[in-house]
């Protein structure tokens, strides 16, 4: 088992080292496969003979030296009598790294932008960032979703070559084709994070790999490009979500509502500073949805208990933030607010309204709201029955529970 240190170590340097790769020699797909060898061992080399003083030059030169086996390799099966020269981008040659030092360059925000190409879906982008630039192997990003090793070994591969196949070049975009593909690497961390911090399914609340993997990139993000204020501000919206984790769940790993939760066991830390990130973001400019979703968030882990929470200011910046981005889910967190600034029955005459928007409709965090304001006006009856219908509707297994236990709660004979 690799010691932490050094696998935070090791994929910290797997960008790196896969973006000087492909920035010298091209072959998105080799490339990566060279890397993915190279740290292996590294991770058994270094525990025996030390860590190298330039870790990241020894990378890349085990990286070039089996980039240079794998290119041969595949020159020997398609019969091509060409010198390995032939796969290099223009005017390059292909030679160990060890011939020259390793380049100080950063290339990790060009690979994000590779694995975040529009060409790819959303299953592809999040799949080939957890490889490429996480460092993941497949066989644990097909543990973190839940799917065979195999079935997940083709989307990546898939991916690659698609990747391969679109011969984008290997830099940074420039003017509003920067602008989209930037969203496209939040919303893909975004996505990362939240399937981390909320399981869409399995027996488990979290998959914290995840959601701490989506922290450490953006992270990265945040440091090359510091002046981003939507960056600093997704970074922010999670370190303030993933701050309440340690609370959100009991004992026995069952689901404690944000009302429950003892606030004494959230992270200070992580407060402190998405605090500090959103303060300074949210000013600059107008805000995006990343900066408003942390600005909530703020709201809720500043308030020392859930009945000092300020509701009227969440609502209101759910409100700014449906302007900007508005979806279902913006518009059913909202629902919650106005329910809590004015009443159950306002909230459930607005979810009425949201009912028919069928991208929601049988979605299962609909049917927990408007049990939880059923339960809040003192319909136990009908709030009982959303209750069940929620639980039927999701497919993580301790979300079921709480949600049948909820109506359990709430059945005739419970008892007080």
């Amino acid at each position: 088992m690799i010691a932490p240190d050094l696998e935070d170590l090791l994929r910290d340097q797997a960008p790196q080292v896969l973006g000087a790769l492909v920035r010298r020699y091209g072959h998105f797909d080799t490339s990566e496969d060279a890397v993915q060898e190279a740290l292996v061992a590294a991770s058994v080399q270094w525990p025996k003979d030390g860590i190298p003083d330039n870790p990241r030059a020894w990378l890349i030169t085990v990286a070039s030296r089996r980039l240079t086996d794998l290119l041969r390799a595949e020159q020997a099966r398609l019969r091509r009598e060409d010198t390995v020269a032939r796969w290099t981008l223009p005017g390059e040659r292909l030679a160990p790294a060890a011939d020259g030092p390793a380049p100080e360059s950063d290339d990790t925000l060009i690979l994000l932008f590779m694995c975040c190409h529009p060409a790819l879906s959303p299953a592809s982008q999040i799949a080939l960032t957890l490889r490429a630039v996480g460092g993941l192997t497949t066989s644990e990003i097909a543990r973190a979703f839940l799917v065979p090793e195999p079935t997940m070994a083709r989307r990546v591969s898939r991916a690659k070559k698609r990747v391969k196949d679109s011969g984008i070049p290997f830099r940074l975009p420039s003017g509003p084709e920067r602008a989209g593909r930037l969203g496209a690497v939040l919303h893909v961390l975004y996505l990362i994070f939240n399937e981390g911090y909320a399981s869409t399914s399995g027996p488990s609340l979290h998959r914290t790999e995840l959601s701490a993997e989506a922290i450490r990139l953006t992270r990265v993000v945040h440091r090359l490009l510091p002046g981003d204020p939507e960056v600093a501000g997704l970074l922010a919206l999670m370190l303030l979500t993933d701050a309440r984790r340690p609370a959100r769940t009991g004992p026995d790993g069952e689901l404690v509502p944000m009302a429950e939760q003892d606030r004494r066991l959230w992270n200070a830390d992580h407060i402190a500073e998405g605090v500090a990130l959103v303060t300074d973001a949210l000013p600059r400019g107008t805000p995006g949805p990343y900066r408003l979703q942390a600005a909530i968030a703020a709201v809720h882990d500043e308030a020392p208990s859930a009945e000092a929470t300020d509701w009227p200011q969440i609502m209101a910046l759910y409100e700014v933030l449906m302007r900007i981005a508005g979806n279902p889910v913006v518009a059913l967190n909202h629902t919650v607010a106005v329910a809590m600034v004015r009443g159950p029955r306002a909230g459930l005459d607005r979810l009425a309204e949201l009912e028919a928007d069928e991208r929601i409709a049988e979605d299962h965090r609909l049917h927990a709201v408007r049990a939880h304001l059923l339960e809040m006006a003192g319909d136990h009856a009908k709030a009982r029955e959303s209750y069940e219908a929620a639980a039927g509707r999701t497919t993580n297994v301790r979300q079921q529970r709480y949600l049948r236990a909820r109506a359990a709660h709430l059945a005739p004979d419970a008892g007080p």
